[in-house]
């Protein structure tokens, strides 16, 4: 597990569970780790229908943002050194345009170049159930180093409230990618 990540580049898609996206910002903000976010058009939608955010408001909690169509940003680039890259919530679409290395986007294209630079790329993929293409991009992901992590909640500490899942969900992703601080609920046995 990687130590002290403090340059995070979050992905944003059209998937289901912007609230993810939403908490791993906010996460990341309290943990002092300076944030570049890449949101699609369906992102926005999504966030604007499931949370009721603009792009705006949802850009304000990240301290850099750039448009998907900005590929000669400077997270496009090797050279930008992050740490870590996390797309919350990741679309099949996004998937599979990362698992082929189409980056078509700027959000693929810095999922790309994490892959190629053999950084932490954490993929919260989200869609049920998944079909044989599915399956083979998360193959493919996984082969090339990244990790897919399917936000599925852990119920073993008993959780109270939705809110409740999100943040320890939210927690072991920031566990893999190295944030210090983060603070998953473990299993300390029966």
């Amino acid at each position: 597990m990687p130590a002290g990540a403090s340059r995070v580049v979050v992905g944003v898609t059209g998937a289901t569970g912007a609230v993810y996206a939403v908490r791993l910002l906010e996460r990341l903000r309290a943990a002092k780790c300076e944030t570049h976010l890449v949101v699609t058009p369906a992102g926005v939608l999504n966030v604007h229908h499931e949370l009721g955010l603009d792009r705006e408001a949802l850009e304000e909690l990240a301290d850099k943002a750039y448009s998907p169509a900005d590929v000669g940003a400077a997270i496009a680039s090797g050279s930008f050194s992050a740490d870590a890259m996390v797309i919350a919530p990741c679309s099949m679409k996004t998937l599979a345009a990362v698992a082929h290395a189409l980056s078509d986007n700027l959000l693929t294209r810095a999922a790309d170049v994490a892959l190629k630079e053999r950084r932490r790329l954490l993929l919260m993929v989200r869609e049920t159930p998944f079909n044989l293409a599915h399956l083979r991009n998360m193959v493919a992901v996984t082969e090339m180093g990244g990790i897919i992590f399917p936000p599925l909640p852990a119920f073993y500490h008993r959780p109270q409230s939705v809110d409740e899942l999100v943040g320890d969900t939210i927690e072991r992703v920031l566990g893999l990618i190295g944030v210090e601080g983060a603070v998953p609920q473990s299993w300390s046995g029966l």
